[in-house]
Order: C-alpha cells, then sequence, then structure tokens
C-alpha cells in the first residue's frame, strides 16, 4: 500500500500461519560483519577460563536500593565494592586466602538484592505470565495445495497461537490461522500433542474456536476490553516461530481503531499496541496485568516497528458463542456492489442528514433483497433502520446487526429526492 504522506509502500501481515521452525542465524557476529568467529577458538579460550583455575575471586557488588538513594549512593556503594576487590586480591597475595574464604557466605545476600531490585512492573509482567501460561497452546496446521507431478497430494504447513478459554477443551485462535485446514494439531504447554478439530471459523471478524478432547485443561480468565486505558501495561504470549511461550510487554498505544480483516470487512474496537508480535504470535492471548485476556492477537505492520493490533476480547467473546451455536455468524445480505462517496452540503442540511456522506449504489443483483425492494443503480444508501450509514463499512456493520428475514426501513437518495425503501435481507452465503 501506497503512502502518499510518508513516500514509501507498508504492508500489513498477519503474523499467523507461518512456518513453525527457526529460520537460520543469519545477524552479524558481535555487530563485526567483517570479522567471522572461529567457534574451535571460542571453545578453547572458555575452557581456559575456568573458575578452578583463577585464584581471584570478585563479590557482587552491593548496591544497597541504588534506585531509591541517588546517583551519589549508588558511585559510593561501587567505591566500597572496588575497594573490597582490591583487599581481597592484597590478602590473596599475603597467603590470607584462607581467612577470607572463611568470611560470610554471600550467595544469599545476593539473592536477597535481585528479589529486592524486582520492581513493580517485572513483578506485574511476571504475575501476568505465571497465571496464563498454562492455557496458551501452539496450533501446527496442514493445509492441502493441489497435487504435485506424480500425482501425489501437497501438504503447507503453518502454524499460530491459540488459548483454552473452557477447561473443557474449547480454544481461540485466528481465522487466518486454521482457515481451509486439514488437520490441525494442538501442543498444550506442558509439552503434549493432540489432534484438534475446528468448531468454526469467521472471516470477517478473523477469530476461530477449535476443540481438543482433553478435559481438565487450565482455562484463561477473560477480561473486559471496554475498560482499558491508553497506557496500560500488557503482555503478548505466543510461539512466534515456533518458540514456544515467548513474552513480550508494552503498552495500549491506542483504541478504537479499526482493522479491515482478509475477507475485506472491517474489524471495529481493535486494541493497538506496541508489545511485539511476529510471525506465530497470531491467535494468542493479550493480558492485562491481572493476567486477564483482553485482546487476541492478530497483525502488525511492516516495516513500521512497534504497531501491532489485537482484537478485543468482547468482540472474541461474542464471535465465539455464535460459532459455537451454530458454527458460523449469521450476516444479512441485500446484494447491491457500492462505494463511499460524498453527498451534497445542499443535500444533507436540507434533509438535516447525520452524515454527509453515503453508500453509492453501483449495481444490484439480480434476484436479491435490493432488487425486490426497488433499490436502483445511482441510489445513495444513507440509513438503515434509522441508523446512519456513512459509506461502505457502516454498511456492512449494521447489515450484521438486522436480523435475516426481518422487513427494515432502508433510506435512500435518488438525484435530490429522500426515498424510505421496505427491505428483507437474507442471510449472507
Amino acid at each position: 500500500m501506497w503512502d502518499s504522506r510518508s513516500r514509501c509502500f507498508f504492508r500489513r501481515v498477519y503474523p499467523g500461519n507461518q512456518p513453525t521452525q527457526p529460520g537460520p542465524n543469519i545477524g552479524p557476529g558481535f555487530f563485526l560483519p567483517s570479522r567471522r568467529l572461529n567457534p574451535g577458538k571460542i571453545d578453547g579460550h572458555l575452557c581456559s577460563m575456568t573458575p578452578e583455575e583463577s585464584a581471584t575471586t570478585y563479590p557482587a557488588f552491593e548496591f544497597e536500593h541504588v534506585a531509591h538513594v541517588g546517583t551519589d549512593a549508588f558511585v559510593r556503594s561501587v567505591e566500597r565494592s572496588e575497594t573490597h576487590v582490591n583487599s581481597s586480591n592484597q590478602s590473596a597475595s599475603n597467603g590470607w586466602g584462607a581467612e577470607a574464604a572463611s568470611g560470610p557466605d554471600r550467595s544469599g545476600l545476593a539473592a536477597d538484592n535481585d528479589n529486592a531490585l524486582l520492581d513493580a512492573y517485572s513483578s506485574a509482567v511476571t504475575g501476568a505470565v505465571e497465571r496464563v501460561s498454562p492455557s496458551v497452546v501452539n496450533i501446527e496446521v496442514h493445509q492441502s495445495s493441489g497435487r504435485s507431478r506424480s500425482g501425489e497430494p501437497r501438504e503447507r504447513r503453518g502454524g499460530g497461537s491459540g488459548f483454552v478459554f473452557t477447561p473443557d477443551g474449547l480454544i481461540i485462535t485466528n481465522s487466518h490461522v486454521v482457515h481451509d485446514a486439514s488437520r490441525i494439531h494442538v501442543t498444550l504447554s506442558d509439552g503434549r500433542r493432540m489432534p484438534a478439530t475446528a468448531i468454526g471459523d469467521d472471516p470477517a471478524s478473523d477469530l476461530a474456536v477449535v476443540r481438543v478432547d482433553e478435559p481438565g485443561l487450565t482455562a484463561a480468565a477473560l477480561g473486559d476490553s471496554q475498560q482499558l486505558r491508553v497506557g496500560q501495561l500488557v503482555v503478548a504470549i505466543g510461539t512466534p516461530y515456533g518458540f514456544q511461550s515467548t513474552v513480550t510487554a508494552g503498552v495500549v498505544s491506542a483504541l478504537g481503531r479499526s482493522l479491515r480483516s482478509y475477507s475485506g470487512r472491517l474489524i471495529d474496537d481493535v486494541i493497538q499496541t506496541d508489545a511485539a508480535l511476529n510471525p506465530g504470535n497470531s491467535g494468542g492471548p493479550l493480558v492485562d496485568s491481572a493476567g486477564r485476556v483482553i485482546g487476541v492477537n492478530t497483525a502488525t505492520i511492516l516495516p513500521a516497528q512497534g504497531i501491532c493490533f489485537a482484537i478485543g476480547i468482547n468482540t472474541a467473546k461474542f464471535v465465539a458463542s455464535r460459532l459455537l451455536r451454530d458454527g458460523r455468524i449469521r450476516r444479512s445480505y441485500i446484494g447491491v456492489s457500492a462505494q463511499t462517496v460524498p453527498v451534497h452540503r445542499r443535500v444533507v442540511r436540507f434533509y438535516d442528514l447525520p452524515k454527509e456522506s453515503g453508500a453509492l449504489v453501483l449495481s444490484v443483483e439480480e434476484n436479491s433483497p435490493a432488487k425486490r425492494a426497488g433499490l436502483r443503480e445511482g441510489d445513495i444508501v444513507v440509513a438503515l433502520e434509522s441508523k446512519p450509514v456513512a459509506g461502505v463499512d457502516d454498511l456492512h456493520r449494521v447489515l450484521t446487526d438486522v436480523r435475516v428475514g426481518v422487513s427494515c426501513s432502508l433510506t435512500v437518495l435518488r438525484h435530490t429526492e429522500k426515498l424510505e425503501l421496505k427491505i428483507v435481507p437474507e442471510e449472507a452465503k
């Protein structure tokens, strides 16, 4: 996609359904591209620096709550530690190493210092990970990709993430992870691997539900995405590139974003975060500091950094309930192709329209609800069931809420005339 403001191309990437095996390491060694490391020399160097051959020990610095007492105290603590190291070296050189070794054991003191330095941020992240990690799963997918020249069937292998939301084995993931899958396997956090079946998927919301026949699983707690605030701490857990239980942390960058799914429909109430997502993170949970799932990780934008998206858990709850009940999401259909166009300002003011744009009808399908209702090419749809329609996305959104087979009112502009038509939507196939 071309961005006229930055004069560059960017594309949205759905991190799921990617190869699960990690690729080769192509990064430069020690940030020196022109210098190649010799593994044999490195191993020998490490072996020559074993603790048994070193006569000098260096105790860990005691920072004494540096974060609270400031820079001066930090400098003094470092100076005291250096003085202690020098005195230890001198004692060892004078033959008093045995007396120095008989001093108090500092291993317990170092552990206490580590615990004290574990601040509130780290505690929040580790606590959330400990609560949710047992519910996160790795999903491996096999898809048919035609036949080879010899006539043998070909398969593509990909995968993503998911999380258990009921103890009897129901798992939420992304639709683009399991769509058109011929075989699905799920690997639990404890390493158990088992086959799974797809209950249903909805490409319009990019959500799916799969099931494993394994009772007594640990279910993740579901939160409320409507209670989120910008700047709130969030943690993403998944299996990027096949690396199980990978954790990244960030904040809620923005709320109420809209993201177009690969089916063409618009997904509303999307959460934007800077928690890093990579191929394989799709379908994994985005959780708050209390360990409650508040989103389903779904997409990132390349080459941008720190612009990632998750579908709100409230949307996931609604879609999952409909998939469990019907196996699909029932959406209304009227049989038109349209585009968003502005409405003349005089017409907007004359009819006191709430929006200054509408959905221009480009064509009407034969034997469709729109054809039977008398809709014509060139009409501009401005409302459906008294709900304003500012364009094609609004029309999709309103048709999702309209009941199938129930007569409703469609408001259109025909030239400069405002008309009310009765239309009976059908279920989209």
